[in-house]
């Protein structure tokens, strides 16, 4: 019995010993648990207040320097730093994986912050180059753009003169009248077809090939004799025109013949026949018709 007795003491003597290391233990790991809170606490403002001066040493960066892709760039990484700041007050110091994640970001704005700031450096050293150069380097830019300019105009005149040598000339413009009988006349109450002739030159430095030839027939009030209104382009404007020939130009003379059947009533007086084709006038001439 007493046997027994000492046994039973003994085993309650282990538990209570092995309670008590227990609770020990607890309260070490409890104590190190907070010890490591304070840690991630003061770690965690640590990394704030980087953060907070990398945004704004950008934002003195911006002020500083007078390059506005530059400034661009460094607006978008100072933005970049606010939000993560942003992202590091609303994570909880215990949250270990979010910390580590924005430690790694925070090395990343560092380096970045480091190449901006040696970057900036070059660009002030090179700067100050510059402007010992800058009289002599405006000096020679405007002679340069002297030059560039009369090299210009004298390109432009040569053009238009090489334009002028290329176009199509109409020469020999005659105006025709016939009757309904197909009889030439000068009465124009009985005409009923106006034939106009005229010749376009030789030329070796016109473009050989297919050519639109426009014909205006002007009348005396200065409407333009058109049958539907049809138009083509001169000098950015759209003129009506009366008759439009095609031809084949061979760089050879060559006689045109177009012709206008008269539909309306026409009054005496003066008309003008106008020849346009690429855009320039190639001739004109005036007739007095009674």
């Amino acid at each position: 019995m007493n046997y027994k007795r000492i046994t039973i003491i003994a085993v309650i003597a282990l538990l209570v010993a092995g309670l008590t290391v227990v609770s020990y233990l607890l309260m070490e790991k409890n104590k190190e648990n907070q010890e490591m809170v304070q840690l991630f606490e003061l770690e965690k403002e640590e990394m704030e207040n980087e953060y907070s001066t990398f945004a704004n040493q950008y934002e003195e960066l911006q002020i500083q320097i007078n390059n506005d892709s530059l400034q661009i760039k460094l607006e978008r990484e100072r933005q970049k730093t606010q939000r993560l700041l942003e992202e590091l007050r609303q994570t909880k110091s215990t949250n270990a994986a979010e910390i580590a994640r924005l430690k790694k970001e925070l090395r990343t704005v560092r380096e970045v912050m480091r190449s901006y700031v040696i970057q900036i450096d070059s660009l002030n050293q090179l700067n100050e180059a510059l402007a010992t150069e800058n009289k002599k380097v405006r000096a020679q830019y405007h002679e340069a753009t002297q030059k560039m300019t009369k090299l210009s105009e004298e390109k432009e005149v040569l053009n238009q003169k090489v334009a002028l040598a290329a176009q199509l000339d109409a020469t020999n413009i005659l105006l025709e009248m016939k009757n309904k009988r197909g009889k030439e006349t000068d009465d124009l109450k009985r005409a009923t077809k106006f034939i106009i002739h005229f010749d376009i030159v030789k030329n070796a430095t016109a473009r050989t090939g297919d050519r639109d030839i426009y014909v205006r027939i002007m009348k005396p009030n200065g409407d333009i004799l058109s049958k539907g209104d049809p138009t083509f382009e001169y000098e950015n404007r759209q003129l009506k025109y009366s008759i439009k020939k095609y031809v084949e130009y061979t760089g050879e003379a060559q006689n045109i013949t177009v012709y206008w059947d008269i539909e309306e009533f026409l009054s005496p007086g003066t008309y003008s026949i106008f020849l346009f084709s690429d855009g320039s006038m190639i001739g004109s001439e005036e007739f007095n018709l009674e």
